[in-house]
């Protein structure tokens, strides 16, 4: 996802407008650009935040099938109502193995200012117990 468009600083701004110009021809544009991902791990869940600015709630489908998280999202590049559009909203897919440790069930995920947080808990069975003090005698 482009946000922010390259400047180029060979070329008089004139020249760059005459060579960015789409010329109102469709050509679709393929990109190997993916969001960013911060992925946390605490005692008790696994917390992936996915940087997605500009899209909606409706727009990802999330999905899990054998072991494997997948996060969607399919957008279509072309819309008549502008005469230029500089925005970049990709589709993208990104795939992530889920550890056994993870109750698939209670996956839960939010949307919210541009983030995709998607909390993984984690069995009871993989929790770490508390630390335990032992007093010497």
């Amino acid at each position: 996802m482009n946000l922010i468009r390259k400047q180029n600083t060979w070329f008089p701004s004139v020249m760059d407008d005459f060579l960015n110009t789409n010329w109102n021809i469709n050509v679709p544009s393929y990109s190997n650009t993916l969001p960013a991902v911060n992925i946390i791990e605490n005692d008790t869940d696994f917390i992936l935040h996915i940087a997605a600015p500009g899209l909606n709630k409706n727009d990802f489908e999330l999905s899990i099938e054998n072991k494997v998280l997948s996060i969607e999202v399919v957008k279509d590049p072309y819309n008549d109502e502008f005469t230029r559009q500089e925005f970049d909203y990709n589709s993208f897919k990104r795939t992530f193995s889920i550890p056994k440790t993870v109750e698939k069930s209670k996956i839960s995920a939010s949307y919210t200012n541009g983030v995709l947080n998607i909390t993984l808990p984690k069995t009871k069975d993989a929790l770490t117990e508390p630390k335990k003090l032992i007093k010497i005698k």
